[in-house]
């Protein structure tokens, strides 16, 4: 009886993939006349597909001359509207297009998917009318996010605290950084709120509320050196940036040499995030494989998923001395039976001058052994070769990143793993030289 369960198996295999592709066919018989529709239009030039007809309760508008003039367009997976149904974080690829520069990759976010969103225009409605429905461009002017008017000349933290991870514990001197990078206003460069439009004020204060992952790149740019994707622009409830590359889970396999490196930069990041001349500390809270992608010239990682974090104002913290603010902070291991979690206490990051947060996340959900992403444990540095497993060196400083054994020691560990990593990477590199 043994003996045939592995040919049932086989054949119930078979018979689901076949249903699977039937069932595929089945949907473009019945999209046919959608599907050549989805090829001819360009849909990022109707105003409902991109919910401009819901501003000011949307993201922006600085690039809505470039949607209505036909220069963004999805590439060919993204014009297929029955897939948006795989599609439930609404990301797409999509091809930009300038005159004299050609055209180039970007990526394209509604933020949230289609439930958040709907989730959102209900709280706008209930909060203005009592109500789950509305006209709601007239909710947004009873709403909170027109409260905050010209008469009001800074955002202050007491306005906005908790709204999001950007601002669980925001300084007055971050919000006045958010205020003065916000791009989707042409007078940019003020922290001042009255130099905002109020349409301006309203999509600033949604954005923050709903998903500040904008403003992370807009007040941290890659163009200053920060580890984020750019921030280009936004229509409606679109949001564009620059396209990075291949998520870093495209990455697991890759040869060793390649893993050291991007092992590296992982840590790089981590410190750059946690200590740096700004003495603002940026906490990531949600750390997987999909959230880093890898540029494919320079071999760059960046990351590409800002939603969850949150940026806590050493400067304040040391001003304000709370209780124990000079004791260092090292996050507990836990384990888990999800993928991707971190343990980690939002009051604790917001209270102390040094905190091992990051090295944490980056250890324990990308490098280590007990890094586990779409049903495979190993994490970044599986494999190593047989010299590197021998000596244990490696294994010792991630496992000690990881799951410390003694008092403060990730603090060490993540600085002694960072240096083997840089060795291991530039040994590397002499050798492909010679």
């Amino acid at each position: 009886m043994l003996r045939f369960l592995p040919l049932k198996l086989g054949r119930l295999y078979r018979c689901l993939k076949l249903l699977l592709v039937v069932g595929l066919f089945v949907i473009l018989l019945m999209n046919t006349h959608n599907l050549f529709a989805s090829f001819q239009k360009n849909e990022l030039t109707d105003r409902r597909f991109i919910n401009l007809n819901k501003c000011p309760a949307c993201f922006g508008t600085s690039w809505c001359r470039k949607f209505m003039n036909g220069q963004v367009s999805f590439e060919t997976w993204g014009r297929l509207r029955f897939l948006d149904v795989f599609n439930v974080k609404n990301v797409y690829f999509a091809q930009y297009g300038e005159p004299r520069e050609g055209t180039r990759r970007v990526v394209l976010k509604r933020l949230g998917s289609n439930q958040e969103l709907a989730e959102i225009d209900q709280k706008i409605c209930k909060r203005a009318t009592g109500r789950p429905r509305c006209d709601l461009i007239q909710a947004m002017y009873k709403t909170e996010f027109a409260r905050i008017n010209g008469d009001v000349r800074l955002l202050t933290p007491d306005v906005v605290e908790g709204w999001s991870d950007l601002v669980h514990c925001p300084s007055q001197r971050l919000l006045d950084r958010v205020v003065r990078r916000y791009a989707e206003t042409k007078d940019s460069g003020s922290f001042l709120l009255k130099n905002l439009k109020d349409t301006e004020r309203m999509q600033l204060l949604m954005t923050l509320a709903f998903n500040p992952e904008p403003l992370v790149l807009q007040s941290f740019p890659s163009d200053e050196g920060w580890p984020f994707a750019k921030y280009l622009g936004a229509c409606g409830r679109v949001v564009a940036v620059n396209y990075v590359g291949e998520d870093l889970w495209s990455f697991y396999n890759a040869p060793w040499e390649k893993r050291v490196d991007l092992a590296r930069q992982l840590m790089d990041i981590a410190e750059q995030l946690t200590n740096n001349d700004f003495e603002f500390a940026l906490y990531l809270l949600d750390v997987s494989f999909d959230n880093f992608a890898v540029g494919p010239r320079d071999g760059k990682v960046i990351i590409v998923d800002a939603e969850n974090v949150l940026v806590a104002d050493k400067r304040l913290i040391k001003q304000n001395k709370p209780e124990n603010y000079d004791v260092w902070y090292e996050s507990r291991f836990e384990e888990c039976d999800r993928e991707a979690c971190l343990s980690f206490s939002k009051d604790s990051l917001c209270s102390r001058v040094t905190v091992d947060h990051n090295y944490y996340a980056i250890c324990q959900n990308l490098l280590s052994r007990y890094a586990t992403w779409r049903g495979t444990t190993g994490g970044l540095l599986h494999d190593p070769p047989a010299h590197i497993a021998k000596d244990g060196q490696l294994k010792a400083l991630l496992d000690e990143c990881t799951k410390p054994k003694k008092r403060w020691g990730r603090f060490q560990a993540a600085k002694e793993l960072r240096e083997y990593l840089t060795q291991l990477a530039a040994a590397s590199s002499s050798a492909m030289a010679r």
